[in-house]
C-alpha cells in the first residue's frame, strides 16, 4: 500500500510539473508573437508549427504504442480535422495580435479554458450548471473591461478585427481540447504528425494570402523556433502528459492562471503600458475560470 501511494504521489507531482511548464510556455505566447513581428502572420505560424513538428518527434517517438486503428471517420477527425483546428487556432492568435492590442487578444484567446468547460459540460450533462454559467460570465466580463473602451472609441474601424480573430482562435482551441479528451485519437504521440500538417495547411495559406516574402532577420527567426518548440512543442506534451495524472480535474485550473502570467510578461518587457484595468481584467478572467470549474 505505502509503495503505491508513494508511486501515485510521485507521478502526481509530475503530472504538476508538466502542467506549470505548459502553463508558462503558453502565457510566452503574446511575447514571442511581438518578438517576430516582422514577419507576416501566417508565415510566422507555418515556421512556428513546422519548428514545434521537429521539436516534438524525438519526444512523441518514444511514446508510441500499438493499439486498435482508427476508422475511416476517426482517421479524418485525427489527421485533417485536428490539424485544421491547430492551423485556425495559431494563425488566428498570431493575426489577432497584429490587429488588437497584444494584452487584450491574449485576454479573449485565454478564455478557452472556459469555453471548453462549458462544451463539455453541456455534451455530458445536457445542461449547463449555474456555477459553469456564473463564471463563464465574469471571465467573460474581463475581456470586455479591456476590450469595451477601445471598441466603442473606434466602432467598426477599429481592432474588431483582432478580437473577432482572437475569439476564433479561443474557439479552435476548445474545440482541439474536446479532441483530446477522446482517448482513442492519442493525441499526443501523434503530435509531430499533426503539427506538421497544421504548418503545410498555414504555409499554403500564407503563399496564397501573403504572397513571398523576405527572409526574416535572426531574431525574428530565434523567436519563432521558440514559439514552436516551447508554447507549440513541448507545452502540448506536457499537458498532454498531466491530463494522464490521477488528479487532471485539478491540475486543468492550471490553465486559468495563463492570461494572468501573459499581461505580466508584456508588462514586464514593456510591449504593454501599465494600465489599471490589465490586473483587474485578468484577475476577472482568473476568478471567472475558477468559477466554472467548480
Amino acid at each position: 500500500m505505502h509503495s503505491q501511494t508513494s508511486r501515485l504521489t510521485r507521478f502526481s507531482w509530475h503530472g504538476t510539473g508538466a502542467a506549470g511548464l505548459a502553463v508558462v510556455l503558453w502565457a510566452l505566447v503574446p511575447l514571442l508573437v511581438a518578438q517576430a513581428g516582422e514577419l507576416p502572420p501566417l508565415r510566422l505560424s507555418a515556421l512556428a508549427l513546422l519548428a514545434g513538428a521537429l521539436g516534438t518527434l524525438p519526444m512523441a517517438h518514444g511514446r508510441q504504442r500499438r493499439g486498435a486503428t482508427l476508422s475511416r471517420a476517426h482517421g479524418v477527425v485525427v489527421h485533417v480535422g485536428v490539424p485544421m483546428l491547430v492551423a485556425g487556432a495559431v494563425g488566428a492568435c498570431s493575426a489577432s495580435f497584429s490587429l488588437a492590442p497584444p494584452t487584450e487578444a491574449a485576454l479573449i484567446i485565454y478564455t478557452w479554458p472556459v469555453l471548453f468547460l462549458l462544451a463539455s459540460r453541456w455534451l455530458l450533462q445536457g445542461r449547463l450548471p449555474l456555477a459553469t454559467l456564473s463564471g463563464a460570465l465574469l471571465a467573460f466580463s474581463g475581456a470586455a473591461l479591456l476590450v469595451a473602451p477601445q471598441a466603442l472609441a473606434s466602432g467598426f474601424s477599429g481592432a474588431w478585427g483582432g478580437y473577432l480573430l482572437a475569439l476564433a482562435a479561443a474557439l479552435c482551441w476548445a474545440l482541439y481540447s474536446l479532441a483530446c479528451q477522446v482517448p482513442g485519437y492519442r493525441l499526443g504521440e501523434r503530435m509531430p504528425h499533426l503539427l506538421l500538417v497544421a504548418s503545410v495547411m498555414t504555409g499554403v495559406a500564407s503563399l496564397v494570402l501573403e504572397g513571398m516574402s523576405e527572409l526574416p532577420s535572426p531574431p525574428a527567426l530565434l523567436a519563432t523556433v521558440a514559439l514552436g518548440l516551447g508554447p507549440y512543442g513541448i507545452a502540448m506534451l506536457a499537458w498532454d502528459h498531466a491530463l494522464g495524472d490521477p488528479q487532471a480535474g485539478r491540475l486543468g485550473n492550471l490553465a486559468h492562471a495563463v492570461p494572468v502570467l501573459a499581461t505580466l510578461f508584456l508588462v514586464l518587457a514593456g510591449v504593454t503600458a501599465p494600465d489599471w484595468r490589465l490586473p483587474v481584467a485578468a484577475v476577472l478572467v482568473f476568478a471567472g475560470s475558477m468559477t466554472a470549474s467548480r
